[in-house]
């Protein structure tokens, strides 16, 4: 008998990657988003999801957005909601739930974006239920929005950074974020927030100039921005993306950084090291 997996922001870049690993492991998704019918910031009382929850086994949040927009905001889709569901799966008995959160999300958050997230994260860690907290570093590889932006970033003539570009990243490629995602379906032990990182520290100019290479670009001069004047900037970058929020710019400059060997431990292997061809493979294509 097929498992039965509700997934929220199933038509988002990592909900659509997981929706099609599942099908293809053979569970059987139901799937929730705007697209699916269902308005995420209306879903605020356990009793809104009860009947969603009818036959589900388990449960994956990967509801986010990067910046607020008209009823779009962080409180709601990242907290609110997300604490009415887990509410609503102890009442109707769903037990494994898999939150996706985001690498930052922890004591020393300081933005909406994260806040939000850690609330979230803590709600779910106060349930009597089989929890997984997932926060992905940067998340690279086919279709996803933001490295879309950072493509298009590393392809000008002079490729623009905050300071010095040497903000440290760990990028991880999508297909690390589905396969830990799967193995909390059915891993023995529960209860666990597990950072997802790739294995590499590499600077933030660095990680543009090697999106660059993939290209099939020759390097590119800096344009390096100083902070005040890059904040500055952020009010009108506002209406080019949402990724140039005055927020997003200071967690760029905070940088990530994890500990991969807990990850390592959980799949059974390293995670991923970037290399030119998984910038365009999505979880699919690449061997999960």
């Amino acid at each position: 008998m097929q498992s039965t997996v509700l997934l929220t922001g199933a038509s988002g870049f990592l909900g659509r990657n997981l929706d099609a690993a599942l099908r293809t492991a053979d569970y059987a998704v139901r799937p929730v988003s705007r697209r699916h019918g269902t308005d995420f910031g209306r879903m605020l009382q356990p009793s809104a999801w009860l009947p969603l929850l009818a036959g589900v086994d388990t449960v994956i949040n990967c509801v986010g957005i990067i910046a607020e927009s008209g009823a779009q905001r962080f409180v709601t889709l990242h907290e609110q909601a997300p604490a009415a569901l887990f509410r609503a799966c102890e009442q109707a008995g769903v037990r494994r739930v898999v939150q996706i959160s985001a690498l930052g999300a922890d004591s020393q958050a300081f933005s909406a974006y994260h806040l939000s997230k850690r609330a979230a994260d803590d709600c779910l860690r106060s349930r009597d239920l089989d929890w997984f907290v997932l926060r992905p570093a940067l998340i690279y590889g086919h279709g996803g929005a933001s490295a879309r932006l950072f493509m298009r970033l590393a392809a000008l003539p002079c490729i623009p950074v905050i300071g010095d570009g040497r903000q440290m990243l760990q990028p991880v490629h999508i297909s690390d974020v589905v396969a830990c995602v799967l193995r909390c379906l059915d891993a023995p032990r529960v209860r666990l927030t597990l950072d997802i990182a790739g294995p590499e520290r590499i600077a933030y100019a660095d990680w543009l100039q090697r999106m660059r290479r993939a290209q099939g670009l020759p390097p590119a001069r800096l344009l390096r921005c100083p902070p005040w004047l890059a904040m500055a900037l952020a009010g009108p970058g506002r209406y080019f993306s949402p990724m140039l929020r005055a927020d997003n710019l200071r967690m760029l400059q905070a940088g990530q950084q994890a500990d991969v060997r807990p990850l390592a431990d959980f799949l059974g292997r390293m995670p991923r090291a970037a290399n030119i061809p998984l910038f365009f493979t999505d979880a699919l294509t690449t061997r999960i």
